[in-house]
């Protein structure tokens, strides 16, 4: 983390907020735990209220427990216009979860979220960094089924974005 850091000026040390909790989320089951987020608050020197308002502000840090799987359904202009929402419907149906639910066993969340910036191959959803596209139902239940042993968490990150100098 002190790589992150270090990239910014002295006394900007907040601007590492976003990628210092993109890693406490991967590295912490998925989501940020009070805990979490105040030794985030500790190793950046700010007052907990800043790191919270942060994280409950963006759809990428989850401030409650989520399914090892986490399925962003875009809900947007072009993806809805494209069948977004007969997606969600059949995912609903094919989990038995609905919209900001987790299954019972813990596998799978689903989450409708605004654009992921995909337009031109809707509807598409995300699960982690991975966007899938031109779904369809077919498309949809090989990934849920591609997905269903998941061990780990999906994460934002790619593990090699905070690698680099």
């Amino acid at each position: 983390m002190q790589s992150i850091i270090k990239r910014y000026p002295e006394g900007k040390q907040k601007s590492a907020l976003l990628p210092l909790l993109h890693i406490a989320q991967a590295e912490s089951d998925g989501w940020l735990s009070v805990p979490v987020m105040d030794r985030v608050a500790e190793i950046l020197n700010l007052q907990p209220i800043e790191v919270y308002e942060v994280a409950s502000f963006y759809s990428m840090y989850h401030t409650k427990p989520v399914g090892k799987c986490l399925i962003e359904v875009c809900r947007t202009s072009s993806c809805w216009l494209r069948g977004a929402y007969d997606i969600v419907a059949h995912i609903e149906n094919k989990l038995g979860i609905k919209d900001g639910e987790t299954t019972p066993d813990g596998k799978f969340t689903l989450r409708t979220v605004e654009c992921l910036g995909s337009c031109g191959t809707a509807p598409m959803f995300q699960i982690g960094e991975t966007y899938y596209e031109n779904l369809t139902t077919e498309k949809v239940d090989r990934i849920l089924e591609e997905n269903r042993d998941r061990k780990t968490h999906t994460s934002y990150l790619d593990h090699t974005t905070f690698s680099h100098h």
